[in-house]
């Protein structure tokens, strides 16, 4: 279905008809709830990050046992937060977060493999990129700069990398 459609279909109903139709949609689907959060309440969009740090800090880090350190679970977390909310400082805190969880998860089992720090250079260049973007890296710098400190001794030339990019983004 186009948009076009969907704003005819949408137009044929009345005031009553549209907001049981997004009632229904609220009650069924959690996007659908999670957006309305968002969207009515710095609380809400409070409540909708602390919800995706933890998706990605029970990827890796659980309280108990060993997490499965799934790249797609913990990055899915970021992307559909992304969807959710846009572009903006939370978005970016939580691209951060991720980093800094897959930090924390290889300083406390060893070093991992090339993908999975492939994964976390990437979200680290990503949130470099928003925050240009939105001209906040004053914001987030000293957080940036703790990832790369952070790395130093991990294998793979991920220091290197990390360190690497914060350069291009904060010096260069």
């Amino acid at each position: 279905m186009t948009i076009q459609k969907l704003k005819a279909h949408l137009a044929n109903k009345s005031q009553k008809e549209l907001t049981r139709e997004i009632v229904d949609l609220y009650q069924q689907f959690s996007v659908v709830k999670d957006f309305y959060m968002l969207q009515m309440s710095e609380d809400g969009a409070n409540d909708i990050l602390a919800k995706h740090r933890m998706i990605i800090k029970d990827e890796f880090l659980p309280r108990r046992s060993f997490g499965n350190a799934r790249l797609s679970v913990a990055r899915k977390a970021v992307m559909d937060f992304k969807k959710l909310s846009g572009i903006n400082t939370h978005l970016i805190d939580l691209a951060l977060y991720y980093v800094e969880v897959g930090v924390q998860y290889t300083n406390t089992y060893g070093d991992i493999n090339e993908p999975f720090y492939n994964s976390m250079e990437s979200m680290f260049t990503q949130a470099m990129k928003w925050m240009k973007q939105l001209k906040i890296s004053d914001q987030f710098q000293q957080r940036a700069e703790q990832i790369c400190e952070d790395t130093d001794g991990i294998g793979w030339g991920f220091h290197d990398r990390l360190c690497e990019i914060y350069s291009d983004y904060f010096d260069g």
